[in-house]
C-alpha cells in the first residue's frame, strides 16, 4: 500500500520528491536523483529500463514509487503519460492540427501568436516572485563570472543573455554544448549560473545546475515550475508560464524576463 496519497500533477510529484529525497536510504536516493533529472523519460520507459538507468534493482524502484504515494511504477507512469503526452505532440502533429482547424494561414497564425504572447506577458507578473527575483539579481551582481546554459528551445534566451551581458561589460560565459564540449571546469568559486529549461527538461542543463549546487555555486533557474527538477537547495527558481497556440509555445515572457534580469544585474553592478 502507498505510504501517502499519490500526487495528482507533475508539480505535486516534484514537490513530493523534494520532501522525501533527504530522508531516503542510498538506493532509493539514487531513484530520486534519476527522477529529478530524467523525469521527461518516464512516460515511455519500462520499469526495467528506469531501474537499470538509475543503477538499482526493480524492487527498489517499486518501493520508491510507493514511498511517493503510488501503488507501483505503472501508476506513476500513468501520471506522466497523461500530463506530458497531450501537451507535447511532435511538430508534425502540431502542424497537422493547425491545418485541420483552418488556422494555417500566415495572417491567422500571426494574430494567434501575438495573442498568446500577450497572455504570457500578462501572466508573468503573477508567476514571478519579487523576492526571488531580488535575490537572483543580488547573487548574479556579485558573481565574478556569470555562466549561462539554456539549450534547444531555451537557446535563444541563453544566447540573448550572453549578448546583453557582453554589451554591458559583465563577465559572462555561454555554455552552448557545441561539439558536445563541456566547459564546466571553467566554473570557479565566486561564479554563478543561470540555468534555463522547460518541460521536458534538458538533461545537460539539469546536470550542470546539479554540479553547481554541489559546489555551492549559486544557481538562478528560469523554468516553468518552481517545484520542478530545478527546485532544490541552492537554486533560485524564477517561474515563467508561456501561453501556447497549437501546442507551440512562444518565448515572449521569457525574453522579457531575461531582458529585465540582465538590466537589473547591470544596474546593481554599477551601483556596487
Amino acid at each position: 500500500m502507498p505510504d501517502m496519497p499519490a500526487p495528482q500533477s507533475i508539480e505535486a510529484f516534484h514537490e513530493r520528491l523534494n520532501e522525501v529525497s533527504d530522508t531516503l536510504p542510498k538506493r532509493l536516493k539514487q531513484c530520486a536523483e534519476y527522477f529529478a533529472v530524467h523525469s521527461d523519460r518516464i512516460a515511455l520507459s519500462t520499469v526495467s529500463e528506469v531501474s537499470a538507468a538509475a543503477g538499482v534493482q526493480p524492487s527498489a524502484l517499486i518501493r520508491f514509487c510507493q514511498i511517493l504515494g503510488f501503488s507501483g511504477y505503472s501508476e506513476l507512469q500513468k501520471l506522466f503519460r497523461t500530463s506530458y503526452a497531450p501537451t507535447l505532440p511532435d511538430y508534425e502533429t502540431r502542424l497537422q492540427n493547425l491545418r485541420e482547424r483552418g488556422a494555417a494561414s500566415p495572417s491567422a497564425m500571426l494574430a494567434e501568436f501575438v495573442d498568446a504572447g500577450r497572455m504570457s506577458l500578462e501572466k508573468i507578473t503573477t508567476t514571478v516572485d519579487p523576492r526571488i527575483l531580488d535575490q537572483a539579481v543580488a547573487a548574479l551582481a556579485k558573481a565574478n563570472m556569470i555562466h549561462i546554459i539554456g539549450l534547444k528551445r531555451s537557446f535563444p534566451v541563453s544566447s540573448y543573455l550572453a549578448y546583453a551581458f557582453d554589451k554591458m561589460h559583465i563577465p559572462a560565459m555561454l555554455h552552448d554544448g557545441v561539439g558536445k564540449l563541456s566547459h564546466r571546469h571553467a566554473i570557479r568559486e565566486g561564479d554563478a549560473l543561470i540555468a534555463i529549461t522547460f518541460a521536458p527538461y534538458t538533461e545537460e542543463t539539469l546536470e550542470l545546475a546539479s554540479e553547481c549546487t554541489s559546489r555551492s555555486v549559486p544557481v538562478v533557474a528560469i523554468t516553468d515550475s518552481a517545484s520542478g527538477p530545478l527546485h532544490r537547495e541552492g537554486v533560485l527558481p524564477i517561474r515563467v508560464a508561456e501561453a501556447t497556440f497549437g501546442a507551440f509555445r512562444s518565448l515572449s515572457a521569457t525574453l522579457s524576463l531575461a531582458l529585465a534580469l540582465a538590466v537589473a544585474v547591470g544596474t546593481a553592478r554599477d551601483d556596487a
